[in-house]
């Protein structure tokens, strides 16, 4: 009898542990979807529930802008510990060229403005690879901080040019032969075929183009020190920023050769993303 009870014990404990993680990993608030354009891919997924003081965290899936990619658990991991997640997607490079996939997520930003309501705070942003070149275009488009009180992206494409020269030296790894492709897809045109149109379509791309300083939205840019998109990416971002004046810039390399959204399983980076977030959600607004 005492060997059965402690074993029902176990069985107990072993299923209030579970019951625990999944609660925190699943927020009591279903999701809910709305749309912020007629296409079928402007969408928005909503994790956790709107208002009450809670920041938005808008992310930005990756997938080269050609194909979707999964983030439901990390979003609802960020909505679990006091965020509402707006998970967000945008044409890809086979619907529209670029710059599409900027004015979607303008566009979204817009929507998700007026669903929070009169005086909330601008959100958010957190972006992976492609996704994370969206979040760090937009954080520098215009004045970017009007968009986005800050932007956290893992390893962004930041200049789609120094993808496509990548992916076109000899030895390159197939990632960034696959990106070099890409990113000629979203372009639509090759830099080395294009005319003067083609040559503006590249520059507006790369976000150091766009980078005015503390107009802009501050920045914390993660690679691993083997990613296929490379840390010159955000090094080069990061040093136009600082040049027009932005101090509120990070750039981390961790070990390793994970890409996008699997650094967040780096020990120790989801915590320190989460402090970061949660430290610029409670920055003055502009």
């Amino acid at each position: 009898m005492t060997l059965r009870r402690a074993l029902l014990t176990l069985a107990l404990c072993g299923s209030l542990l579970s019951s625990s993680v999944a609660a925190e990993a699943s927020p009591d608030a279903p999701r809910r979807v709305f749309s912020y354009g007629a296409h079928a891919r402007q969408t928005v997924t909503v994790y956790g529930p709107s208002g009450g003081g809670r920041p938005a965290l808008v992310v930005l899936h990756g997938g080269s802008w050609a194909r979707d990619t999964d983030w439901s658990g990390w979003s609802r991991w960020f909505a679990a510990r006091g965020f509402t997640v707006y998970e967000t997607d945008y044409r890809l490079s086979s619907d529209a060229t670029w710059a599409a996939q900027r004015d979607d997520v303008l566009a979204a930003l817009r929507r998700i403005a007026r669903r929070e309501g009169p005086g909330a705070a601008r959100p958010l942003l957190l972006g992976s690879s492609a996704g994370g070149h969206l979040a760090t275009s937009v954080g520098a488009y215009g004045d970017g901080v009007t968009y986005v009180r800050g932007v956290v992206a893992l390893s962004p494409v930041a200049s789609p040019y120094r993808a496509w020269t990548d992916g076109g030296r000899p030895g390159a790894p197939k990632q960034q032969r696959a990106l070099r492709r890409a990113a000629e897809r979203l372009a639509g045109c090759s830099p080395d075929r294009g005319g003067r149109g083609c040559w503006e379509r590249w520059g507006d791309l790369a976000a150091k183009s766009h980078a005015s300083g503390a107009r802009d939205a501050p920045l914390y840019l993660v690679h691993s020190a083997g990613d296929f998109v490379p840390p010159a990416h955000s090094a080069e971002l990061a040093a136009a920023q600082r040049r027009a004046g932005m101090g509120d810039v990070t750039v981390r390399t961790l070990p390793g050769s994970a890409h996008g959204g699997p650094l967040l399983k780096t020990p120790g980076l989801a915590h320190d993303v989460l402090q970061w977030l949660r430290a610029h959600a409670r920055t003055r607004s502009h």
